[in-house]
């Protein structure tokens, strides 16, 4: 049993016993002080009424000094089709920026215009330039999504609300539509697939926060950067596992690590499942056995010097 899932622990006993939800995407741009989020959790049969298009009179202006967080995927999708390596797009395109909820670092599309009120940088007069490969954010505008793991669960819930902020006039549209619908119309199940590592650590890390992290201690500053690595730039992060001592210290099957030299988003689960033992002692991923042996000699040999 890790030390982290130990109910006997008082501090595990808290985070277990208090029901947390995170939100993971939401993009509003409300500066009239009234919030925009409605309050009501949506299943994935529930309804809503929306359709954006160039018809509407707030044609692109959610697009002008949005919030938007990019996600693995994005980054990916944006680096590909700008023909860009990953460090290239985020040197170019993004603000480095915390998500406060976890305390983590990650990449926030920039906006132009000196206050970063101005459009976004993809686009043009006759819209987004990049619109196939655009932001999660974008896509589930003007729903949210956020996870929950109820108290005394290991399972978590995705669920989804609505945002409806002053200026849209979509919402006015009749166009009545399922949850499911809407996020098969945009493209979303592969993108949410995809991102579900870094979600995952984003949200325990939101519920360790009341205790300052997990086992009640602040995350290293090297983790943090080497939680930016693998959240944002693939390129390096493959040549870390490929060319450091990575694979002399964990069990990686052999298949896996032919398929990562090709495959980005199996090289995105390996290292979140990484990160998910560096971060969580979680089990998806170990040392090897000869390693763990080192390191428990290691930590008698210490214990015994003190």
């Amino acid at each position: 049993m890790s030390r982290l899932d130990n109910p006997e622990d008082p501090q595990e006993r808290a985070r277990i016993d208090k029901e947390t939800e995170v939100e993971i995407i939401k993009a509003v741009r409300s500066s009239d002080g009234k919030n925009p989020v409605m309050p009501v959790k949506l299943k994935p049969a529930d309804m809503f009424c929306f359709s954006c298009h160039d018809g509407v009179s707030c044609w692109n202006v959610c697009c002008h000094g949005a919030d938007i967080t990019l996600t693995p995927m994005d980054i990916l999708g944006l680096s590909e089709r700008l023909d860009m390596k990953a460090r290239d797009f985020l040197a170019k395109y993004t603000v480095p920026d915390t998500w406060d909820r976890a305390d983590l670092p990650v990449a926030k599309l920039k906006m132009t215009g000196q206050d970063g009120k101005g459009p976004c940088s993809f686009m043009t007069g006759e819209g987004c330039s990049v619109y196939e490969s655009r932001p999660a954010t974008c896509r589930y505008y003007p729903l949210g999504l956020a996870s929950i793991k109820p108290k005394g669960s290991d399972i978590k819930e995705d669920f989804f609300f609505l945002v409806k902020e002053t200026h849209c006039r979509g919402h006015d549209e009749d166009n009545l539509q399922s949850v499911t619908k809407f996020r098969d119309q945009q493209g979303l199940a592969g993108y949410d697939e995809g991102n579900r590592g870094w979600i995952d650590i984003l949200m325990k890390m939101a519920s360790w926060q009341s205790i300052g992290g997990p086992g009640g201690k602040e995350i290293p500053a090297q983790t943090k950067q080497m939680f930016f690595l693998v959240s944002t730039d693939v390129d390096g992060l493959r040549q870390f596992i490929l060319e450091s001592k990575f694979l002399d210290t964990y069990e990686i099957d052999p298949q896996a690590v032919e398929t990562i030299k090709s495959d980005d988003i199996a090289l995105l689960q390996l290292g979140f499942d990484w990160m998910k033992n560096v971060l969580f002692n979680d089990p998806a991923i170990s040392l090897k056995e000869t390693v763990m042996h080192q390191a428990i000699a290691k930590a008698r040999e210490n214990m015994g010097a003190t």
